[in-house]
């Protein structure tokens, strides 16, 4: 059967991957639209006569899952499917999960969470150890609906400090860690500091009474974002924030990081850690945050995926100034088993051709030191995933 890494030395497919920044996978047969519709970041359907196979990650995954799934290299996207649907989302999901390599998912919930598997779903699906991130914007809108029915809006802040607190208690769900997805509610451009809690309750008041009758809540007020990232840094959580590349929700030009060079000074020393999501097309701006800041941690996760063939140019351009220390693997993988499958695979073949670029005069044993810290060994230490028994494989805390 091809294989992805083909090209990479041996000792480097052996390195087990932390995917540090994930969602579970689907557990359902997906028709066409909706497996095109997991393999874009475009809202909207590809135009009439066209499809989204005809991408990088489209091509990517007819060359690289095919095989996986019996098929031959390049096989049409009409008999992917079919195989996909012959073999049934168990089948798919164990087969492409299980070739990755990937031995932990940190599993980030906050995202249409009903449609696939849950953190201990994608762990027996993978053989894997599995960990749960918490999200602070989905976190806040849930308190604030409790409140809305309850007509007690003054009572926010103590009532998501309570929640946020039972999230990340390990004798509960034991969640890892936080995101914020703030680049899709506005952007990084806002002011950075601590809203006091009468600040809070007068912003949940005037959202509530602003939220259309009969609509979920969508939190977008900056004062209530803040206050989500500063109760995470108070409890010196890893904190994920998305960054560059992603839906049409994203004005990419108000996300490049360096707009939270603020933020970041002020949270020094709080034992916080910020975590710098995908990055693309700001991942050199995020190395260079990664380097000045001890506390500030980048991957280039989604981006390895949809730029396929290139992304081996965008995993080095993200090395140049991030410490290697700093770095980690991600994939960003949401809803199809594939995008774990490539995103795995490309970042080893990219991470492989780095290294040799490089490491001319570096000895292997060095260039296996580096892959194995980011390739798990950063995220296990920041996530402090030995402290936590993540596995019903027999693997506590891995």
């Amino acid at each position: 059967m091809p294989d992805l890494t083909t090209t990479v030395p041996d000792w480097l497919r052996a390195v087990p991957l932390v995917d540090h920044h994930c969602h579970g996978v689907a557990d359902v047969t997906l028709d066409r639209p909706t497996f095109e519709d997991l393999i874009t970041e475009s809202d909207a359907p590809a135009p009439t006569g066209t499809t989204f196979f005809d991408t990088q990650l489209g091509f990517a995954i007819r060359r690289h899952c095919a095989p996986v799934l019996d098929l031959p290299a390049f096989a049409t996207p009409e008999d992917y499917l079919a195989r996909r649907a012959e073999l049934g989302p168990a089948e798919v999901n164990q087969r492409l999960l299980r070739a990755t390599g990937i031995g932990d998912y940190v599993v980030e919930t906050g995202h249409r969470s009903d449609e696939i598997l849950d953190p201990a779903g994608m762990g027996a699906s993978g053989a894997a150890g599995y960990a749960e991130v918490v999200r602070l914007e989905r976190t806040a809108e849930i308190v604030a609906e409790e409140l809305a029915v309850a007509g007690a809006p003054c009572d926010f802040p103590t009532a998501f400090r309570a929640r946020l607190d039972d999230l990340l208690d390990p004798r509960l769900t034991g969640a890892v860690g936080v995101k914020s997805i703030a680049a899709y509610r506005g952007g990084f451009d806002i002011d950075p500091s601590r809203p006091t809690d009468d600040e809070v309750t007068r912003a949940v008041a005037a959202w509530l009474a602003a939220a259309p009758e009969g609509q979920p809540l969508r939190l977008t007020d900056p004062v209530l974002i803040r206050f989500g990232w500063w109760e995470a840094v108070d409890r010196a959580v890893p904190i994920q924030l998305h960054v560059g590349y992603g839906d049409p929700d994203v004005d990419l030009h108000r996300c490049n990081p360096l707009l939270l060079t603020d933020l970041l000074r002020l949270a020094r020393g709080s034992g916080a850690s910020f975590m710098l999501l995908h990055c693309y097309p700001f991942h050199r701006e995020a190395g260079y945050l990664a380097h000045v800041f001890e506390h500030v941690y980048c991957d280039v996760g989604l981006a390895v995926t949809y730029t396929g063939a290139q992304s081996a140019q965008v995993i080095a351009e993200s090395l140049e100034l991030t410490p290697f220390h700093k770095a980690l693997f991600s994939s960003d993988a949401f809803g199809a088993a594939e995008l774990f499958h490539l995103g795995a695979g490309l970042f080893r073949t990219g991470l492989a051709r780095a290294l040799a670029t490089w490491g001319e005069g570096w000895p292997e044993d060095e260039q296996l030191r580096v892959a194995q810290l980011v390739g798990s060994e950063n995220a296990r230490r920041v996530y402090r995933l030995d402290e936590v028994a993540t596995t019903t494989f027999g693997r506590a805390g891995a």
